[in-house]
């Protein structure tokens, strides 16, 4: 019995270190982009989670085919180096909240 539960303690922690290891990871930065690099990497990807600023951040898409059903791809523009209003790509937004 206590083989088990060390087992289970031991995967438990294995798990734990890897999640806290995947969140620490950082995020490509728009700011520290050019406007150029930044749409080139959502369009080479297809989706990616970029921040845009201090503790922000969002998921980029290339377009339509990258948003779940009921999504709608919506522009999407964020400051970048060289353009405080740069076309990324994308930002998939749920149909029944989409304003246009």
């Amino acid at each position: 019995m206590k083989t088990s539960v060390n087992r289970i303690s031991a995967s438990a922690l294995a798990f734990v270190v890897c999640v806290g290891a995947a969140a620490a990871q950082t995020r490509p930065s728009t700011t520290n982009m050019t406007c150029g690099a930044a749409s080139a990497l959502v369009a080479s990807r297809g989706e990616v989670v970029l921040s845009t600023g201090r503790d922000l951040f969002d998921r980029y898409v290339r377009g339509q085919g990258f948003c779940g059903p009921g999504d709608l791809a919506r522009p999407a523009f964020v400051k970048t180096l060289d353009n405080p209003q740069c076309f990324v790509g994308h930002r998939c937004v749920p149909a029944s909240l989409d304003m246009r």
